[in-house]
C-alpha cells in the first residue's frame, strides 16, 4: 500500500467507482441504441460514453443537431432501462467503500462525489444505496446542465471549491479514461484508479485497486 500523506480531502467519481455499475450502463446503452439502430463497441463506450454527461454523449452519438428537448427525452429513456436494470440487481457499495468512507468520517477529512450523472440517477443512488449515511446530499457535484464533460477539469475543481481545500491536497477516484484525465487536468496531488471493469490502465502509473482497502490510511491525515 502507498502513503496518503498530505492528503486533507478526497473526491469521488460515482459509476464505475463507488458503485460498480459499468456493465449495466452498458447493457442499458446497448438496449436503447438498438431501438435507434445505432451499435457502438465496448471500447467505444469507454471513449465516448463513460464519464461523459448525457448531453454531450447524446450529441455523439447522434449525427443530426438535437434540441435541448430531445436530448431530455432521450436521456430520461435511457436512464429508466438503467435504473429498471439496477434495481433487478443486489445494489451495493464497492468492496471495502463504506470501510473507507466510515474512516474518512472518523479521522475528519472532507469528500464528496463528482458525477457526470443527473439529478434523477443522483437521487436515486441515494435512495438504494443508503448514500445519506456517508455523504452530505448537498455537497455532491453533478450533472446539472452547466457542468462541462470529463475531460474538462470543471466537475472536479467545483468539487475542491465545495470541500474547501486545494487541488494539491486532493485525492481523487475515477475509473473512467475521461475522467482520470480530467483529474489530471485539475492538478489534483493523487488520483487512485478504480479497476472495477478490469479495464487496460497501462498508460497510467497510478495506484490501482479493486477494493477500497487497499488503500493505505495511516498517513491520510498527517
Amino acid at each position: 500500500m502507498r502513503s496518503l500523506m498530505g492528503i486533507k480531502g478526497v473526491i469521488f467519481d460515482f459509476n464505475g467507482t463507488l458503485f460498480w455499475d459499468t456493465n449495466i450502463h452498458n447493457k442499458a446503452w446497448d438496449s436503447f441504441l438498438d431501438k435507434k439502430k445505432i451499435c457502438i463497441s465496448d471500447y467505444d463506450k469507454n471513449i465516448k460514453i463513460h464519464g461523459k454527461n448525457n448531453k454531450d454523449i447524446l450529441n455523439t452519438l447522434f449525427p443530426d443537431q438535437l434540441s435541448s428537448n430531445e436530448i431530455d427525452k432521450l436521456s430520461a429513456e435511457k436512464e429508466k432501462i438503467y435504473q429498471e436494470l439496477c434495481l433487478e440487481t443486489d445494489m451495493q457499495l464497492a468492496p471495502g467503500a463504506k470501510e473507507f468512507l466510515n474512516y474518512l468520517i472518523k479521522v475528519n477529512i472532507p469528500f464528496t462525489i463528482a458525477t457526470a450523472s443527473g439529478l434523477d440517477n443522483v437521487d436515486f443512488y441515494f435512495k438504494h444505496l443508503g448514500l445519506n449515511s456517508f455523504f452530505d446530499r448537498s455537497k455532491v457535484v453533478f450533472n446539472d446542465g452547466t457542468i462541462r464533460s470529463k475531460p474538462h477539469p470543471q466537475i472536479f475543481q467545483k468539487a475542491i471549491d465545495i470541500l474547501g481545500i486545494d487541488r494539491l491536497e486532493t485525492l481523487v477516484f475515477e475509473d473512467s479514461i475521461s475522467g482520470i484525465i480530467a483529474a489530471e487536468n485539475t492538478g489534483v496531488a493523487r488520483i487512485i484508479i478504480v479497476n472495477s471493469n478490469d479495464e487496460d490502465y497501462g498508460h497510467w502509473n497510478y495506484q490501482k485497486i479493486k477494493d477500497f482497502r487497499e488503500v493505505d490510511t495511516k498517513l491520510l491525515n498527517e
